[in-house]
């Protein structure tokens, strides 16, 4: 349950469209969600039901491609509907940016599944619009392995801790050269915004205050 407080409609964010990125286990979902509760925004949750995904996870063969590809589609149509139905005339937040997917196509792919890939990515995916700036979290490798093992989700379980640690990397990688958008990076190793407001309002206002470029947050709580 999430309390009251967070609930309420209090704060005014500048931005149309927030992203929230960062790697599995980081707390995308739920800083989005009250990110958006705060706000007043439409939630946008990225559809992680994907047949191969737990194929993927076990390792087999052909499995990468076929999951790559069904995400890749998931995440395209998610966008044109948003088009389609003209819901960016409100403010939306979202707990993913359809962008960050080059990142496990590099990671997973093979060099003649890749070529493939990044043909399909260009004809969906460049033509549909970004976010206005991207709430990027990041974690210890340590701290993403105690959190997925904590929420206990079945498709995860096959997970490896050096898939973990490799994933984390890339995605550091990623926005370390990301120019799109103006950026925020939050380390989120020693904090809990649902736990505590006062970490949510000021996480807004300094989204607030970003931009152009990117911009480091520490939590009050890692200070």
């Amino acid at each position: 349950m999430v309390p009251e407080a967070i609930v309420a409609r209090t704060f005014d964010l500048r931005y149309s469209y927030l992203a929230v990125e960062g790697p599995i286990g980081v707390g995308k979902t739920t800083l989005a969600g009250l990110m958006a509760k705060k706000t007043g925004a439409r939630l946008l949750k990225e559809d992680v039901q994907n047949p191969f995904l737990e194929p993927f996870y076990e390792g087999r063969k052909g499995a990468a491609f076929q999951c790559q590809i069904f995400f890749l589609l998931t995440r395209f149509q998610q966008q044109r509907e948003l088009v389609q139905r003209s819901l960016f005339d409100t403010r939306l937040v979202a707990d993913f940016m359809p962008q960050k997917d080059k990142i496990f196509s590099h990671l997973n792919l093979t060099d003649g599944e890749l070529i493939i890939y990044q043909k399909m990515y260009g004809l969906l995916m460049e033509p549909l619009p970004k976010p206005d700036i991207v709430v990027y979290l990041q974690a210890t490798t340590e701290t993403l392995k105690r959190r997925i093992k904590s929420r206990n989700r079945t498709y995860e379980k096959d997970i490896s801790d050096p898939y973990v640690e490799e994933l984390n990397q890339a995605y550091n990688y990623f926005f370390f050269h990301y120019q799109e958008t103006p950026l925020l990076v939050v380390n989120t190793n020693e904090v809990d915004f649902e736990r505590n407001p006062g970490e949510l309002e000021h996480l807004l206002k300094q989204v607030n205050r970003c931009e152009k470029g990117v911009f480091l947050y520490a939590p009050l709580g890692s200070r």
